[in-house]
């Protein structure tokens, strides 16, 4: 893979964008940040439901400080490549290129989380795979289609949101795109290799593989099984990853603090694991607040990480470029043992505490029941026709306009009428689900909204 390739400025048209004012990878982050995708992520959980005493995290902050510090890494790395290979500059890209292509694909890296977090993912996978109105579809899809159905998952429905031809859709670059897919593959693979973190999920579905396909093209991506639809990563998407594990790691970490989950003490030890030298207790005993304590130890750590993120990728980026790399960074920094620990303390504090677990348990009851709804009626509109009634009819009639228009072509096939329904299922914010979920079965009966 070569970096003129890898950073082209082509949309997925074939168009050769001139940008004017403003980059082409500017005007995707713009573009990111102004859709309705995005917005929506504003009432969606990342960890914790939003507590009337304290403020947490949303996936839209998430989203906002992962593109915050993808930015400083991007910035970091894309000077060093700019000098590293002066045909770029020659070309005409910078430093500011490759760091708003990193953002750009950050701040977009859970547009296609479902509500309720990674709840939600499992809440629509096993509707398929388990419920009598999911399983009776398996017979009318072909193998990768059913596949994709009974593994949803967030980083395909962001791809395809980020590549929809009408409503939501982007028409990013095929380099922003690239960057955003951390899982350059398709849910199905006679064998998947663990030692490769970018098979650790899949990045597209059945609908979206020839955009991927294209994508790859465009950028020159290597192949990694030349039968199969699986390519190395993007170079760049190393870099989303490590902003997003950073921003994870700490920020989850933070807001537990601050809700009294995990210690202070705690917090504050982990963290002098990241910042050792750097660590000076005496100036934490002139803060009062915990709060505040908190937040400096976390912004220090931030910076810590970035910085090694940048050296590693520096240091591999050969190898990176041949395919060979393929780790995610935090896994290689010099307080590797200090995130795990992290991890640990806030599996058991954090993501089994009762009010997340509470999270959990509504997920799959209220996505199971909208899906139940919708899923059985579209099965009775395109299948057992004879049994679409007046209630399904009214059921599909729920549903936004540009959802009806797809489920009511004819020559849509079941599969693309099934990823359509998903689309509004996923779309929805948390808010909006229990709401639905609540009208549809009676328990609520004011008016309905879109």
């Amino acid at each position: 893979m070569n970096w003129k390739q890898l950073l082209t400025r082509r949309r997925l048209e074939d168009k050769l964008e001139v940008s004017g004012a403003r980059s082409i990878f500017e005007q995707d982050y713009d573009r990111i940040i102004f859709s309705t995708p995005f917005r929506m992520l504003q009432d969606k959980t990342q960890v914790f439901p939003l507590p009337k005493q304290d403020f947490v995290h949303t996936r839209l902050t998430h989203s906002l400080e992962v593109a915050s510090v993808g930015r400083s890494i991007g910035k970091s790395v894309g000077e060093q490549i700019i000098a590293r290979h002066p045909d770029l500059h020659q070309a005409g890209y910078n430093g500011y290129d490759i760091s708003m292509m990193v953002s750009a694909a950050c701040l977009a890296h859970d547009i296609g989380n479902p509500p309720y977090g990674h709840s939600g993912e499992k809440a629509i996978s096993q509707f398929f795979r388990l419920s009598p109105v999911g399983k009776k579809f398996e017979s009318h899809v072909n193998e990768l289609e059913w596949q994709d159905l009974i593994n949803f998952e967030g980083n395909a429905q962001g791809f395809r949101l980020l590549n929809k031809e009408r409503f939501q859709g982007l028409k990013l670059a095929a380099s922003t795109l690239a960057t955003f897919s951390k899982y350059p593959r398709g849910a199905k693979l006679q064998e998947t290799d663990s030692t490769r973190r970018s098979q650790k999920k899949f990045g597209f579905f059945q609908s979206e593989s020839t955009t991927f396909e294209k994508v790859a093209v465009h950028c020159g991506l290597q192949k990694v099984i030349q039968d199969e639809a699986v390519w190395c990563r993007h170079p760049l998407a190393f870099l989303m990853e490590a902003a997003d594990d950073i921003c994870y790691h700490l920020i989850d970490l933070e807001d537990g603090t601050n809700l009294g989950l995990v210690d202070y003490a705690i917090t504050e030890e982990l963290m002098a694991g990241i910042l050792k030298d750097r660590f000076k207790p005496e100036k934490l005993k002139k803060i009062p607040s915990v709060r505040e304590k908190t937040g400096l130890l976390r912004a220090l750590a931030i910076g810590t990480l970035i910085e090694q993120c940048t050296h590693l990728f520096l240091d591999h980026e050969s190898d990176i470029l041949a395919g060979n790399f393929d780790t995610s960074l935090t896994e290689l920094v010099e307080c590797n043992n200090t995130l795990n620990d992290i991890i640990a303390i806030s599996v058991k504090n954090i993501y089994h505490s009762d009010i997340v677990t509470a999270i959990e348990i509504a997920g799959f009851e209220v996505l199971d029941g909208l899906l139940e709804v919708f899923v059985d009626a579209i099965y009775k509109m395109t299948i057992e026709k004879n049994q679409f009634t007046t209630r399904e009819k009214a059921v599909v009639r729920i549903l936004p306009a540009e959802h009806q228009a797809v489920l009511f072509e004819p020559e849509k096939d079941l599969y693309l009428k099934l990823r359509q329904l998903l689309d509004f299922i996923a779309g929805m914010t948390d808010s909006h689900a229990i709401q639905l979920y609540r009208k549809l079965k009676g328990i609520s009966l004011g008016e309905f909204g879109r």
